[in-house]
């Protein structure tokens, strides 16, 4: 059951969608990451997810671009219209904690994850601190308290700058408002050892897995944790760099019937 004065909660699955960047050389017109969109969201409908997180990948310094606001606007209101009844989600690749949720706000989606939310990390491009403030606050003036927020603790792709514990990490977050926590480790089972710690120590949260799932753990992972993210394990092999679809609604499938869906 969701906490009081939370959202409603989250399907326990959760496919990640990534774009390819906005900008740079091989920047592709608008239509082309409509049709992209279009196409692998529908191999993970087809294939039984109930929600999918959509993600760009443009590396920006600060804040998200314009470019990146106006068109995961566009893309995630185009995803609403084609799936009314699919949860959507919005990550940004910017440190920003007030882009994913006007996107939100704008296109319809239901929640938004946030991958720095309380402490400091640093990863290859720099220092990143807690995003939770200035979350609550834009959530607030947006008067959205529906849009969910799901918040990394010690996200593996990158480094926290103390010594404190995920359990203590994730009771900051959920004091800080998040609504689902994210655990992910190095490998499955240092993320299962992460669930079990935050557990044991009493966080109330949903706790999600946000990486290294795949057919064969993922009944295992849904034992232990409230829900999962999943992507690279259901990518097409052996594809040609300019397939416009790159997800495998058969492998989706396959990992959703081992669920008894």
């Amino acid at each position: 059951m969701p906490l009081p004065n939370s959202p409603a909660r989250l399907p326990d699955v959760i496919a990640a969608l990534q774009f390819p960047p906005f900008r740079g050389p091989d920047v592709m017109p608008m239509s082309w990451y409509e049709d992209y969109l279009l196409a692998n969201a529908e191999a993970f409908v087809a294939g039984g997810i109930r929600a999918i997180k959509i993600q760009d990948e443009t590396r920006q310094t600060g804040a998200a671009g314009q470019r990146t606001i106006a068109r995961m606007s566009v893309l995630g209101r185009m995803f609403k219209q084609a799936h009314p009844d699919v949860a959507l989600g919005i990550i940004v690749q910017a440190h920003d904690a007030v882009a994913p949720l006007t996107i939100a706000d704008a296109c319809g989606a239901d929640f938004v994850r946030l991958k720095v939310f309380v402490g400091t990390s640093v990863n290859a491009e720099g220092t990143r601190n807690a995003l939770s403030v200035e979350a609550a606050a834009c959530r607030e003036e947006l008067a959205r308290p529906d849009i969910a927020i799901m918040a990394d603790v010690h996200d593996r792709t990158s480094v926290p700058l103390s010594r404190v514990d995920d359990a203590t990490a994730a009771g900051w977050a959920q004091n800080m408002g998040a609504d689902a926590i994210v655990l992910t480790g190095s490998s499955f089972d240092d993320s299962r050892a992460k669930v079990a710690a935050v557990r044991a120590a009493g966080v109330k949260r949903p706790l999600f897995i946000g990486g290294g799932i795949d057919a064969d753990n993922i009944a295992t992972a849904l034992a232990e944790a409230d829900g999962v993210v999943v992507s690279t394990s259901l990518l097409r092999k052996g594809i040609d760099d300019d397939d416009i679809l790159r997800w495998d609604v058969a492998a989706v499938r396959r990992m959703v019937e081992t669920l008894g869906r």
